[in-house]
């Protein structure tokens, strides 16, 4: 049996080498489908807020019910063919599609070559790919801090928290994470439509990533180290700021990343044309450009590849 650390390893790879199949048959994809059905099923129109926040919840348990006992089943049956190596294989493509540090750079890139080639309308068109503010009025500046702002956020939920469950409990947890996290991204919103039916499933995400975040946060300051950024002022900004986020757990990817390249996060966004101010994370030191989307990348990159190095090494002191 393949020790899981390198069974984490070979996720990562897999990502790097072949990014996230764009299939509709992409496993969260059909997750996504399913949570839709549930929600059309489940939703109680005109009923109480206390209707919508019950029917929210057994939403979201049935999800993580689903979706834990899916991957531990597969990996039982497979136990049970002639194959050695048959539940290591599965573990890792399963955490394979629960990760997605290749399909966040590749956001980042693309929009830093549109403003690098001085097209700023594509660019904001790719921003509202990965964004839900307004972004038909951003300027360079803004639609760079907004591609820093996701691949920072993302790091946590799209990288190391799966890598975290993984090392908590295997691919049946890994998937059950991502599970809370679709649901967050598709129910919790703010909105007359959700706050109540989709408060279980943001609670829960916000709950899930609380550890990892915070991972997260030391690991963007000994990356800005390595990579010779500002590792002092990105831990200085991270104790200062993180707090301020509008999450619990934003800031503590935000304010490191914005520590490291001098440059100051948050600020005004607007949302259906209303005008929302989210609290600063950094100092303008520097103007943000393009060329800082590029730098949130490296960071996120080794702030990936750091989790697997101390996971690796925490399972050698362990069984050693």
């Amino acid at each position: 049996m393949i020790p899981a650390p390198l069974l984490a390893m070979g996720a990562f790879f897999l990502d790097t080498v072949l990014g996230d199949p764009q299939t509709r048959w992409h496993p969260v994809a059909v997750l996504g489908r399913f949570i839709s059905l549930l929600e059309r099923l489940l939703y109680p129109t005109g009923g109480s807020n206390q209707r919508k926040f019950v029917m929210g919840s057994l939403l979201v348990l049935f999800i993580l019910c689903i979706a834990y006992a899916f991957a531990e089943g597969l990996l039982l049956a497979v136990r049970q063919l002639p194959v050695a190596w048959g539940s290591d294989a599965v573990s890792v493509l399963l955490l394979y599609f629960c990760i997605s540090p290749r399909m966040l750079a590749k956001a980042g890139q693309d929009i830093y070559m549109l403003l690098v080639k001085g097209d700023l309308p594509a660019a904001r068109e790719h921003v509202g790919y990965i964004v839900g503010r307004d972004t038909a009025q951003l300027d360079e500046a803004d639609a760079a801090r907004a591609a820093i702002e996701t691949v920072a956020e993302n790091t946590v939920d799209g990288v190391i928290a799966p890598f975290f469950f993984f090392a908590l409990g295997g691919a049946p947890l890994a998937v059950l994470y991502r599970a809370a996290n679709t649901m967050d991204s598709m129910l919790g919103y703010r909105n007359e439509r959700y706050l109540y039916f989709g408060r279980m499933a943001a609670r829960v995400d916000d709950v899930l990533n609380y550890i990892p975040a915070r991972i997260s946060g030391v690991l963007f300051v000994m990356a800005a180290f390595l990579l010779g950024y500002d590792g002092r002022n990105a831990l200085n900004i991270l104790v200062r700021d993180a707090a301020g986020h509008p999450s619990p757990n934003g800031g503590h990817a935000e304010a490191p990343v914005a520590g490291a390249l001098h440059i100051r996060l948050g600020g005004i966004n607007y949302y259906f044309g209303e005008r929302h101010f989210r609290a600063y994370m950094g100092d303008a030191h520097m103007d943000i450009s393009a060329k800082h989307i590029l730098g949130a990348i490296r960071l996120m990159y080794t702030v990936a590849v750091l989790f697997l190095l101390f996971y690796y090494l925490f399972s050698l002191y362990r069984y050693n």
